[in-house]
């Protein structure tokens, strides 16, 4: 543990080492951020990230964290949980609700539980009512590094009333150290995917990606550019158990498969600068308003528990 900042309230930040298997990663108790992740032999990290905590404070305020208690966007800032109609912080077009508010899980400051040379714990309380989401909620964010090497991630939320969760890992990747993505290709394993309005809201539909610019169906080249990415792709219907959903790939040879039980991966481009893409494995956006997608309602005898991989090959 190293001091890292104080945060523009006055609150220490410390970083976090974790290092085996040919893979050390650093990370902030700030919204449990990933800061920073490499490959022995390699000088660049393969996610972006900052040494300066005013820039996680500021533009880089989703790189690396963990948001929620629901990611993406909740429609009209509001649902029905437990039939009582919730309003949230309408923080995205002044209308909708975006990775749990202004004051999401990525702007705390969570506890440090356990911490070895390959794992680490994070712990956050969230009190009824915070944000607008209703009981108290635990959540546990482990991270471990196993053979392969693989950086894992474990997201458990647990709860004392009916309430809803939907956290995921905020990072945006690059794997080649080159500041854009033109030399990497991606492939994702999903036939469809969440078409959105022009406030970035899934309509509803769920959609074919073949003869769209969204079939990543067989690994091709990013053309960042010729259409806006900033969707989620179904790669399963419900929650499941842990699947390769996704890989991506530089020129360099240097490689990244993502497996996750989750049932949807959100890709962001990172325009104008194309200089990472995000990829969120989490469930479907705005599943509480859209009663025919899955369910990311938790109770007390029914946790989520969110479990990612990222296994890295050169």
């Amino acid at each position: 543990m190293t001091a890292f900042g104080t945060t523009a309230g006055g609150r220490k930040v410390e970083a976090f080492q974790l290092s085996a298997f040919g893979l050390s990663a650093t990370f902030l108790n700030y919204g449990a951020i990933l800061q920073d992740l490499r490959l022995d032999g390699l000088p660049h990290s393969l996610t972006i990230g900052s040494d300066q905590l005013s820039a996680y404070e500021g533009a880089m305020k989703y790189h690396g964290s963990i948001v929620g208690p629901v990611a993406n966007r909740i429609s009209g800032a509001k649902t029905n949980i437990n039939g009582k109609i919730r309003r949230f912080d309408n923080n995205h077009v002044e209308k909708h609700t975006l990775h749990g508010g202004r004051y999401g899980v990525q702007t705390r400051i969570w506890q440090v539980t356990q911490h070895s040379t390959s794992s680490l714990t994070f712990t956050l309380d969230l009190a009824d009512g915070d944000g607008g989401f209703p009981a108290n909620r635990r959540i546990v964010a482990r991270y471990q590094i196993a053979t392969g090497p693989t950086l894992r991630l474990t997201i458990t939320t647990e709860t004392d009333a009916p309430s809803i969760a939907n956290l995921t890992n905020h990072s945006y990747w690059n794997l080649d150290g080159t500041g854009h993505m033109r030399d990497h290709s991606l492939q994702i394993n999903a036939t469809t995917y969440l078409p959105t309005d022009d406030e970035s809201v899934v309509t509803g539909e769920i959609l074919q990606v073949n003869n769209t610019p969204f079939d990543f169906t067989r690994a091709r080249p990013l053309a960042l550019g010729e259409h806006p990415l900033d969707n989620t792709f179904c790669v399963a219907s419900q929650r499941r158990e842990l699947k390769d959903v996704l890989q991506l790939k530089c020129t360099t040879g240097v490689a990244m498969t993502v497996a996750t039980t989750e049932a949807g991966v959100h890709i962001y481009d990172d325009r104008p600068t194309y200089g990472s893409i995000a990829i969120e494995a989490q469930g479907w956006p705005d599943a509480p308003n859209k009663f025919d997608f899955p369910s990311i309602e938790i109770t007390p005898d029914a946790p989520a528990v969110q479990v990612t991989e990222w296994r890295f090959s050169r």
